[in-house]
């Protein structure tokens, strides 16, 4: 069996009551004479797996079922029907994942899907989501978040806050240090020796002169300013309604946009099942599927494991990117 990189990717178990068990191994069936893998997660939840002691294992395991590094969960998973005993478990399986790949051991992190309110509610969870509990995990003050499918790459510099607190929130330096993460990570993970980076205005049309809002003047573009006269290769704030069409995405690498829906409509419409979440600025590489829990149809083999699929394929290319960026620098 040929493998296209040698140390495996640590996969999280995500809500063992939604569709990460079966897009796990539907992503398996797919993958396993492409990459190696193991999850990390109770037996009773992962069906056609295959235990390991380490992960050096799953290299081989992989021609045989999913490869399972053991970790006991409080309870069974029922398919749609979460369980809040089960949330330290999960946190666990995230905690235990990032560890492989700091220690060296697994070469990058994907992480199957979570159920926030079921942390929270179960475990005491205190980050909104993924990201910024990777962040912790990773040591850094902030990550940024990343969208990416064939068709196109997106990070919105605000997240998941209400759109009322966009205007506050979007501030000189967030804006700043999510170009430079983005541009960074686009170096060294993505092998893009020059990134072209497009930036979305806030207002509509881009504030026109002003007319319509005066962020793009006061606020965005001083900031491109100071970064193009570093060298980088950075639009000035376009109207978001004409930076996704064919001719204008091929213009650019990523776009960094302002808020969450502006980033995640047009790459959610044009690809809504091979979209990546990828996180940038960790010391590890960590992807994820672009879709939740699905805990409406888990259990019914009807869930698309495409953008799983697609998340260990890029989490596979990002870590050999790194490695040979590591290595030549």
């Amino acid at each position: 069996m040929t493998r296209s990189q040698p140390r495996p990717i640590a996969l999280s178990s995500g809500d063992p009551a939604g569709v990460g068990p079966e897009i796990t191994l539907a992503a398996w069936s797919v993958l396993r004479d492409e990459l190696s893998f193991f999850v990390i997660g109770d037996p009773r939840h992962f069906p056609r797996s295959v235990e390991i002691s380490a992960p050096a294992e799953a290299v081989d395991a992989m021609a045989h079922g999913v490869p399972l590094l053991p970790l006991e969960f409080a309870a069974p998973a029922i398919p749609g029907q979460p369980d809040h005993g089960n949330a330290a478990g999960v946190i666990g399986s995230i905690e235990q994942a990032v560890a492989f790949a700091k220690e060296g051991t697994a070469s990058a992190v994907c992480t199957n899907p979570i159920s926030k309110q079921v942390l929270i509610e179960g475990a005491g969870f205190p980050h909104p989501g993924h990201t910024e509990f990777l962040a912790e995990l990773g040591g850094v003050a902030r990550s940024v978040m990343m969208l990416t499918a064939p068709e196109l790459s997106v990070v919105p510099v605000t997240i998941h806050i209400p759109l009322e607190q966009v205007k506050q929130a979007l501030t000189a330096d967030l804006l700043e240090d999510t170009i430079r993460i983005t541009r960074a990570a686009l170096i060294r993970d993505f092998g893009l020796a020059a990134p072209r980076i497009a930036i979305a205005g806030l207002n509509p049309h881009a504030g026109e002169g002003g007319v319509m809002g005066r962020e793009e003047i006061t606020l965005i573009e001083p900031v491109l300013q100071k970064l193009r006269a570093e060298g980088m290769e950075i639009t000035a704030p376009l109207p978001a309604d004409t930076m996704f069409h064919p001719a204008a995405r091929a213009s650019y690498d990523v776009a960094v946009c302002m808020y969450h829906d502006q980033a995640l409509i047009p790459i959610k419409t044009l690809n809504f099942s091979a979209g990546v979440n990828v996180t940038l600025g960790l010391p590890f590489i960590r992807t994820s599927p672009d879709h939740g829990t699905a805990f409406g149809i888990a259990g019914q083999s009807i869930a698309d494991a495409t953008s799983l699929t697609e998340a260990l394929r890029r989490a596979r290319d990002m870590a050999q990117a790194r490695a040979l960026y590591d290595a030549e620098h």
